[in-house]
């Protein structure tokens, strides 16, 4: 029971974690639509998700050595997205930017309804969790 638990809730974090990564490189392309020759990025969600359900989450960097026995722990190493790709523009802009800001706007705003449809789910599932384990 714990497992199957688990499982799905180890599921739910990864696509919430993926989503905040989403949402962290679309900010960045639209905080840089007036940079000239920035290349604007983005990864295959459905593929990312895959690969870190099935093989666990790629950190970088390592977590501080504590060397003491008063050494405060470090905090885990950020998640990463393996395959951040960059995006072909429709239009090509004279300063080298590749910037659409309707698409990153439309892809941003798609990704935060999905990041918060995915809360409420997992907010429902613990709800009737909850309802199933309490005595009447």
């Amino acid at each position: 029971m714990i497992d199957k638990l688990t499982g799905t809730l180890h599921f739910h974090q990864e696509a919430l974690n993926l989503r905040h990564e989403r949402q962290q490189v679309l900010a960045n392309n639209i905080a840089n639509a007036d940079t000239p020759n920035f290349k604007a990025r983005d990864f295959d969600f459905r593929s990312e998700l895959e690969r870190a359900v099935q093989q666990g989450r790629n950190t970088t960097g390592t977590g501080l050595a504590t060397t003491q026995k008063g050494h405060i722990q470090g905090g885990k190493p950020q998640f990463t997205v393996d395959n951040l790709q960059y995006r072909n523009p429709h239009q090509a802009r004279m300063d080298g930017n590749t910037v659409d800001m309707d698409m990153e706007r439309s892809r941003f705003l798609d990704n935060s309804v999905r990041y918060q449809a995915s809360l409420q789910f997992i907010d429902g599932r613990i709800k009737g969790l909850r309802t199933a384990m309490q005595s009447e």
